[in-house]
């Protein structure tokens, strides 16, 4: 079998070209070699060899992530069986995520090639969908179709039954996908040192009304009840199943299933708490300003000194 260097994987819809560009010029001056999915290779140089998907991780040092958060959990899927380093180029809006902005990449690039970074690693949830293995590092979701009912489930852990939810939607969330559905349907943001997994209905109009926070060696099993209405089921916000109306998806947690590339922790949380604070988080105005580049806090500080109208 044929080894590649950097394997990389695109955004769907937005235009690459431009940081595919700067990886394809880098990888020729250092006689390195790119793989891309079969798929995608309509929109990369000739120079960079298509493989199977389901290989790419696998026939890869590495994988280079070129797009958001949304990319970036594709790219941790698909070498969740031979997990490897994954570095995120940033083109999203707002990453919690990718750590690299296209300007720095060349540097980042021989970074990764010299193994000069850290790796952070990030659990996943391992699920059996109505009889269908799927992994999702962010979230899984049980979410009710427009004016077709309520998502009605039951919750049993380990085996023994918890109760029952009646909601618009149910979202099984890892730590790291704690900011993203879970939270805006009420849940807690959770520490990513944590191991957990949180699960949080959203419009709950009868049963467990609240977010459960639960052990990673629990095993959840949630049952559609008889009286639900069809249900389309997501996977870190991609939909799986379009309307099941029986069935059930039981979620373990599977712990270091993905490794994000970091070459500089401290920025890339300090950058997160920028992010966080979009979330309202109480940030006091002396804690943002320490985040911001230096070129921006004598405008902030101007700011702050305009007496109030």
């Amino acid at each position: 079998m044929t080894g590649y260097g950097f394997g990389l994987v695109l955004h769907p819809t937005r235009d690459v070209s431009e940081v595919v560009g700067i990886v394809d010029r880098w990888a020729a001056r250092r006689g390195r070699t790119l793989a891309v999915r079969s798929a995608d290779r309509h929109r990369v140089p000739s120079s960079v060899q298509p493989v199977p998907a389901d290989e790419l991780a696998a026939r890869c040092d590495a994988l280079i992530s070129i797009g958001g958060d949304g990319t970036m959990l594709g790219a941790l899927r698909a070498a969740v069986r031979t997990p490897k380093p994954v570095l995120g180029v940033h083109l999203g809006r707002l990453g919690f995520l990718v750590e690299v902005d296209p300007p720095e990449l060349p540097g980042a690039l021989d970074r990764l090639a010299t193994g000069d970074f850290t790796v952070e690693s990030h659990a996943c949830l391992s699920c059996e969908v109505c009889g269908d293995d799927v992994v999702a590092f962010n979230d899984v979701a049980l979410v009710r179709r427009p004016g077709s009912g309520f998502v009605t489930v039951t919750l049993s852990v380990d085996g023994r039954r918890y109760g029952y939810y009646r909601c618009d939607a149910l979202v099984v969330a890892t730590p790291t996908g704690s900011t993203a559905y879970s939270y805006a349907a009420g849940g807690p943001l959770v520490s990513p040192a944590t191991h957990a997994v949180v699960v949080t209905p959203s419009a709950p109009m009868a049963g467990i009304s609240r977010s459960v926070v639960l052990s990673p060696d629990e095993t959840i099993h949630l049952e559609l009840r008889p009286d639900s209405a069809a249900v389309a089921v997501e996977m870190d916000g991609l939909v799986i199943r379009e309307a099941t109306t029986e069935g059930s998806v039981r979620v373990r947690y599977v712990r270091d299933a993905g490794q994000v590339v970091r070459l500089d922790p401290n920025r890339y949380q300090e950058r997160n708490q920028i992010k966080l604070s979009l979330l309202d988080l109480p940030l006091l105005p002396e804690q943002l300003r320490e985040l911001l580049p230096e070129q921006l806090r004598d405008q902030f500080d101007r700011r702050r000194m305009r007496p109030p109208r």
